[in-house]
């Protein structure tokens, strides 16, 4: 389980630029960490000295360096870290050993639909009827994957995943640890003083690429469908509920909420503890920072916070001059007494 550094140039499109070729690569650390077979990166000025002081093998670089040290093999490349990140996955993937077949602890119905030569299916799954499971899947213990639900090809479901009834699970997805698709939207009518439950009898589409954190919970539309565009990242801790729609390749970043029927376009970023509101809409490419609250639809192309969300310069202004309403309360009162001392 080793690169040489021509495979590794091969790879990611990486100069040489110090050492020789003779160099191979067992694995990845942080610069502070690596040893002489080892391969990091540097992608932030405030690592330097790391990097200078390294005892990594390889080291990924960016172009212009003012100094270097003596010891790795240093591979200049625009992006570091995605080179870096590219390594990181081969050597995984050469580590990881996939054994295909259906374990005889697991369950699969009958008419489930899948070549049980191309899949793993791990011991304490469940595959109930109806099912469709493409070539190259792995399916880890705990997973439960409801009736009728369809899952394309080379997807990875790590263990305790839930897949309600009727999902349609794209190519190449993956679903981390103890995330629900398909879980009942959220709705209930008062009546007569109680709180009764709205059936939910849509679906969850994933499309291709996309990747669910851990404990995340996805909602089944109400009708219709919730849909999560290719190639979308969700993070650990999202709550995205019924009819939700979200274009391509966003990114929801841990314990942010989407409300009901609210929709994103493509490539928007909602950061941590961020929220959109139900049937709102934000266009592509906006930024919700940090536990901003989009209670409105909101444009594209631009970056929000604070709550109510507003663009990010407007709510700094707002905010540096509530950082001086403690002063100007003083200047207030000064003013008050020395008005109510000349009226005396």
């Amino acid at each position: 389980m080793q690169l040489t550094i021509q495979e590794i140039m091969d790879l990611t499109g990486a100069s040489l630029v110090q050492g020789g070729m003779d160099q191979v690569v067992t694995g990845v650390a942080s610069l502070d960490e690596a040893g002489s077979e080892e391969v990091s990166f540097l992608g932030n000025e405030k690592y330097f000295q790391d990097f200078l002081g390294t005892g990594a093998g390889v080291v990924f670089v960016p172009g212009g360096l003012p100094q270097r040290p003596d010891g790795p093999v240093l591979l200049e490349i625009e992006n570091p870290s995605y080179a870096f990140a590219a390594v990181v996955k081969v050597l995984a993937k050469r580590q990881r050993t996939v054994e295909y077949g259906v374990h005889a602890g697991a369950f699969v119905a009958d008419d489930v639909v899948m070549n049980r030569d191309k899949v793993s299916v791990k011991p304490g799954s469940v595959i109930e009827s109806g099912c469709v499971i493409g070539d190259g899947c792995e399916i880890s213990s705990g997973v439960v994957i409801c009736e009728g639900s369809r899952v394309g090809e080379d997807c990875l479901f790590y263990p305790n995943v839930t897949v309600r009834e009727h999902s349609q699970i794209g190519d190449r997805v993956i679903l981390q640890p103890g995330c629900v698709i398909g879980s009942d939207g959220y709705g209930y009518e008062l009546v007569d003083g109680r709180h009764v439950k709205v059936d939910q009898v849509g679906v969850v589409v994933l499309e291709d690429d996309v990747e669910i954190g851990a404990n995340t919970a996805i909602d089944r539309a109400r009708f219709g469908k919730t849909v999560i565009g290719e190639g979308t990242k969700v993070d650990n801790l999202v709550q995205i509920a019924h009819n939700v729609q979200t274009e391509k390749h966003c990114l929801l970043v841990s314990q942010s909420g989407l409300a009901g029927s609210s929709k994103l376009g493509n490539y928007v970023t909602v950061a941590a503890q961020a929220g959109v509101g139900g049937h709102i809409k934000v266009g592509d490419k906006a930024i919700l920072a940090g536990r901003a609250g989009a209670t409105k639809s909101l444009e594209g192309g631009m970056v929000y916070s604070g709550f109510p969300a507003r663009p990010m310069r407007e709510e700094s202004r707002k905010q540096g001059a509530l950082s001086k309403l403690p002063k100007l309360i003083k200047d207030v009162r000064a003013l008050q007494d020395k008005v109510e001392e000349l009226e005396g």
